[in-house]
């Protein structure tokens, strides 16, 4: 039997430990690591780690979800990324399917549910709760359909616009996007307004949905030397290979 390897990234120690624990009484399941949402080297531990699923709470990022998810996707491509929320808000997970996440699973599931979904998508299959589900794809074929009249938008921008929108789809605040770009403040705002202007969007969440339809992407990041620090495995786990 094949053994499936979960990180689980969530910022309540004693909920993550026990879902570690029951996950861990699987057979086929594996709790490598666990790690909190903030954990600077989050990134770092996916790739050190190696995971085939990742389950992640987003409620803590805010707005930055979309970014941490884009991010850790590329730090692991290979890996599954399943959402774990108390959140019914449909723009939320229309969100998380734009930035890669394979499901979506209500923390009001029992544990059963949600193994079958960490097996699921192992397979190739995704879930989203079925009420959120007409939405979501609703949403992801206007994607497409904006992408298909919008394909030269990123051609309107400058490079330096090209340079802050590109921050922003990773998620980073703009006191991070100037001081990374060595600019002002008062800079960014300005791009800032200018990306809005020329792609026609209100919000940085406008901004970066049509900039990534129209082929943006993240800037790759380079692998830290050291390996990361996680909380030991669960003494269940242990023995697993």
């Amino acid at each position: 039997m094949d053994t499936l390897r979960v990180l689980i990234v969530d910022d309540y120690r004693m909920v993550t430990e026990a879902l570690a624990s029951r996950l861990s009484a699987a057979p086929d399941l594996w709790v490598a690591g666990c790690c909190s949402t903030d954990d600077p080297k989050l990134v770092e531990i996916v790739r050190w780690l190696r995971p085939d699923v990742i389950l992640i709470e987003v409620e803590p990022l805010g707005s930055a979800a979309a970014g941490v998810l884009h991010r850790i996707r590329e730090a692991w491509p290979a890996a599954r990324v399943i959402v774990v929320s108390a959140d019914n808000e449909v723009a939320h997970a229309v969100d998380a399917a734009r930035a890669g996440a394979d499901a979506w699973v209500s923390k009001k599931q029992g544990a059963d549910q949600l193994e079958m979904v960490l097996r699921g998508v192992c397979c190739g299959h995704s879930w989203y709760p079925p009420q959120m589900l007409g939405e979501i794809l609703r949403e992801l074929r206007a994607d497409v359909r904006r992408a298909a009249v919008s394909s030269d938008l990123l051609s309107a921008l400058s490079p330096r616009e090209l340079d802050v929108m590109a921050s922003m789809a990773e998620g980073k605040p703009g006191s991070q996007i100037a001081a990374d770009l060595t600019i002002s403040a008062d800079t960014v705002r300005t791009h800032t307004r200018s990306i809005f202007s020329k792609l026609d969007v209100h919000s940085r969440l406008e901004a970066v949905s049509v900039a990534r339809a129209a082929g943006l992407r993240p800037a790759k990041h380079a692998p830290a030397a050291s390996q990361p620090s996680v909380v030991p495995l669960q003494p269940a786990a242990a023995g697993r290979r």
